[in-house]
């Protein structure tokens, strides 16, 4: 079984689709998927349909929903006169729940974690272009928001924000990359987006910064500076770390002829691992690289 979910939802067994069409058997595949090989309880499948308060009505109309979900399995299984698996050999039903057996086929999320954790690794190493090639294929294999045809209920929104949250630290480390491969310019207008998108990320603003000053835009890193500190202030009651305040001195500080001033000493707080590189952890507490 193949599936997708870095966009909208895709599974597929030998090949064919058994991606149903109304909203609640996807709802019921989609969180199958997402725990596929393992387990899900019916009061889980329950919550995610219902929330809290389900009708009495649930357990009959949740097998209504298996039944459907098997009716496509079987119809994709009959394909092929060789297997002979029945619906119930990948959609199992099993003591407290039901588990659906993808049978090591292929799965987007999976391969973005692989592409991803070569990627972290090669930051590690120090070797950029490498980093930078292996983040942007995981990136790569991203459509839109995950699950983006699904109505999530509160189990999906979980995996949903967990999802983007590892996409947005993905990104975080290959914007990183390009900036040590002096891809500055080419960066600004992914940044400028990006920063629009995500007001709050520290780390995203100071890469902006970054490759604003490297461009010779000093006044606008600035000012990037400040739109962001006035939005913490503003919604979170709070001022920027102590490493993209550092940046900030050390961009003010620069020469006249665009080389910047000595670093200040690294100071202490949360995220401020000193001007070594840029963001390196989850979102908004990575570090920041020198203007120079």
């Amino acid at each position: 079984m193949d599936s997708d979910i870095l966009g909208t939802l895709a599974v597929r067994e030998k090949g064919f689709s058994i991606t149903p069409t109304a909203p609640k058997p996807r709802q019921v595949l989609a969180l199958l998927v997402v725990q596929a090989d393992q387990m899900v309880p019916v009061g889980m499948l329950s919550e995610e349909l219902w929330g809290a308060t389900p009708p009495r009505s649930a357990r009959p109309t949740l097998q209504t929903y298996i039944l459907q979900l098997r009716e496509l399995i079987t119809a994709a299984l009959e394909r092929d006169a060789a297997d002979a698996r029945t619906a119930k050999d990948v959609l199992l039903t099993v003591p407290g729940g039901y588990l659906l057996k993808s049978g090591g086929g292929g799965c987007d999320v999976r391969e973005f974690e692989r592409l991803a954790g070569l990627g972290y690794r090669a930051m590690d190493a120090a070797d950029f272009p490498e980093a930078a090639r292996q983040l942007r294929a995981a990136l790569a294999l991203w459509s839109g928001p995950p699950l983006a045809d699904v109505q999530a209920g509160m189990h999906l929104a979980t995996q949903v924000k967990r999802l983007e949250e590892s996409r947005l630290c993905a990104l975080d480390q290959r914007i990183e990359a390009d900036l040590r491969l002096g891809r500055h310019r080419e960066l600004l207008a992914e940044l400028t987006v990006l920063v629009s998108r995500y007001p709050t990320h520290e780390s995203l603003c100071g890469q902006y910064m970054l490759a604003l000053y490297r461009s010779g835009r000093r006044g606008e890193a600035l000012d990037a500076y400040q739109r962001l500190r006035a939005t913490l202030v503003r919604s979170l009651g709070l001022e920027p770390s102590a490493a993209l305040s550092k940046l900030q001195r050390s961009i003010l500080m620069a020469r006249p002829d665009g080389s910047p001033a000595p670093a200040p000493a690294s100071g202490s707080g949360s995220g401020s691992a000193g001007p070594g590189s840029t963001g390196s952890g989850p979102a908004g507490t990575g570090r920041l690289a020198p203007v120079g």
